[in-house]
């Protein structure tokens, strides 16, 4: 009963990620003139295998749902992690993290990344249920596909899972930006020319 739960939690998770991003148009890689200034998120979902059992491994699912930060010059980001994974047997974990990355020999917030996760998991083994804290970093390359496309290979390490490795395939997507704000602007030159 408890891991019908979980699994119908993370089943809403990534149904509603999904919806969310259908909602947006995808971001050219090659758009570099105003990228920093764009409001852009990315959404990923791969498999993968970490040690989140007793003995031997796990495999799960893993969803990503990252927000490239507007710093000038830095390659930033920060966004939501959540993975479930089950050994086979008699374990399930649910993590759901919140991550900050750093593409550090990035361009485009494409490249390799650094990343520090932190969060909640949740450990159903033999149904009993456990909550804990967890932590772990990660790292990876982010390598771009057609204009928005994306592969991530990873590997992390950390705690309750030790290590894991895994693939995030996903798209990028620009925000809409504030139509009051332009519509404003284009009024605002419109005036002006009727003036000169």
């Amino acid at each position: 009963m408890n891991r019908s739960i979980v699994l119908l939690c993370v089943i809403i998770i990534f149904v509603s990620q999904a919806g969310f991003a259908q909602d947006e148009a995808p971001l050219a890689y090659s758009d570099e003139d105003n990228f920093q200034a764009q409001k852009v998120i990315s959404a990923g979902i791969g498999p993968e295998f970490n040690m989140n059992s007793r003995e031997g491994y796990a495999g799960g699912l893993s969803l990503s749902l990252d927000y490239q930060l507007p710093v000038s010059a830095a390659q930033l980001a920060a966004g939501l992690v959540v993975t479930g994974s089950y050994n086979f047997s008699d374990t399930f974990v649910l993590e759901t993290t919140g991550m900050f990355r750093w593409y550090f020999l990035g361009v485009n917030h494409t490249g390799f990344f650094a990343q520090v996760d932190l969060g909640l998991h949740l450990i159903s083994e033999q149904s009993v249920m456990a909550p804990g804290f967890e932590g772990g970093l990660r790292a990876g390359f982010r390598m771009p596909l057609g204009e928005a496309f994306y592969i991530e290979p990873y590997g992390r390490f950390g705690y309750p899972y030790f290590m894991g490795a895994g693939v995030l395939a996903g798209m990028r997507f620009k925000l809409p930006e504030n139509s009051s704000g332009s519509r404003a602007g284009s009024n605002a030159g419109g005036n002006s020319d009727t003036e000169e």
